[in-house]
């Protein structure tokens, strides 16, 4: 039976079936657990969170609950139809987003190391541990893709595994979107994002961070990681079909050249050629222990030259307008003459985001910072072209799209 009770009332033994907060909040990855020690029950209670229900049938009872769960609703009369409420949240600003989205990818990162961790040890995966984080991500992805994507691109060499999944799960919700998909599919596309890489937990670390070239067996050993993963979700519990192919045909390619089953065309589910374009997106641009990640505009680029025989061509033109041509982050020159570093899309044209202009070509100096919004007709100016920012080296391109938030 499940009893809501005084977080004050918590003892070792008792099974935590919810704490009444956002996950956020509390200091766990998982919610539905036994309590196996008073620094556990600690933890809880110093998080701030009051309420919390237990389950009497897999753990222990209290004699007496200060809060108990309500009682059953009695019948009543069936109420006059109201309005469906909005599936998504109202779209925010990407300055009024961008703390919010730092701090959900801090706790993504968190919980996901928690869990691969784990996997790494053999535990189950349990779907119900996870939607908490997607359905975080899927709010802030819904106010504005731009900010938690573009944070969640923010990684170093020793992060990238986990990172990775939160950015992934981010790019797969904006994608789905893009591509009109129902709610329950965009979620099904997040947590497939968010678990398709679980299977580098069985890659040895040595292997998995290694910053020079792979040799053979190595390499052998990494694309194994797709079945490595889709054993371990099978082994879990709740893993919905989507995520398990995801897992399992995220390095297909629509050619048939991909791994591990070289199946090509329209054999590639829908999910899983949308994965393909989101993992490669994020791989990438981000650090990795061998290389420096791409320019998001510079990758968009290349991945436009190789999508016949890598990439779904509907997929990924959705994806480009998911994300943009010129994506946050992305330094450009102006027709003025000026380098900025994109800061927002548009609704009105892919070809002209908000840029925060910053640097003078011509005179070689340095501007006071200014946000541009290239869809006015008073800017009088445009794009002109994508820049290399390790030909210019700005050490603080971060700092001014807002990207520094992510490391606050």
């Amino acid at each position: 039976m499940l009893r809501k009770i005084d977080t004050q009332l918590l003892q070792p033994g008792m099974f935590l079936q919810e704490l009444c907060g956002t996950w956020i909040d509390h200091p766990f990855w998982r919610t539905s657990f036994k309590l196996k020690d008073a620094g556990e029950i600690t933890k809880i209670i110093n998080s701030g969170i009051k309420e919390a229900l237990i389950d009497t049938d897999k753990g222990l009872d209290v004699e007496v609950a200060t809060v108990d769960a309500p009682p059953p609703a009695q019948p009543q009369p069936p109420a006059a139809p109201q309005p469906a409420k909005a599936a998504r949240p109202v779209y925010t600003p990407i300055e009024a987003e961008m703390e919010r989205a730092s701090s959900i990818v801090a706790e993504s990162k968190k919980a996901v190391v928690s869990m691969f961790n784990e996997a790494r040890m053999g535990k189950a995966i349990e779907a119900d541990d996870v939607m908490p984080l997607v359905e975080d991500i899927s709010s802030s992805v819904a106010r504005n893709p731009g900010a938690l994507i573009s944070i969640a691109r923010l990684k170093t060499a020793d992060d990238y595994t986990y990172m990775h999944s939160v950015a992934v799960c981010g790019l797969m919700i904006a994608l789905a979107r893009q591509l009109n998909l129902d709610e329950t599919q965009t979620r099904e596309a997040g947590m497939a994002g968010l678990l398709h890489d679980v299977g580098k937990m069985a890659i040895p670390l040595e292997v998995l961070n290694k910053p020079g070239k792979l040799t053979d067996d190595e390499f052998t050993l990494v694309k194994g990681h797709p079945a490595a993963g889709h054993e371990m979700l099978v082994n879990g519990r709740g893993v919905g079909e989507t995520a398990l192919d995801v897992c399992l045909h995220h390095h297909e390619k629509i050619d048939g050249t991909g791994y591990p089953h070289k199946i090509a065309g329209d054999a590639i589910s829908l999910f899983a050629r949308m994965g393909a374009v989101c993992d490669i997106y994020d791989a990438v641009t981000s650090e990795r222990p061998y290389k420096k990640g791409w320019d998001p505009a510079e990758a968009v680029h290349k991945m436009a030259i190789w999508s016949k025989g890598h990439f779904d061509e509907r997929v990924f033109q959705a994806f480009v307008k998911s994300v943009g041509i010129y994506p946050v982050g992305s330094l450009v020159r102006l027709q003025s003459g000026r380098l900025g570093v994109v800061i927002e899309q548009s609704p009105a044209s892919l070809l002209v985001p908000r840029v925060k202009v910053f640097f003078s070509v011509k005179s070689q100096i340095r501007l006071p910072p200014e946000v541009v919004d290239l869809a006015r007709p008073t800017a009088n100016d445009r794009i002109v072209a994508q820049e290399d920012p390790a030909k210019w080296g700005f050490a603080d391109l971060n700092v001014l799209w807002g990207g520094n938030k992510a490391a606050t």
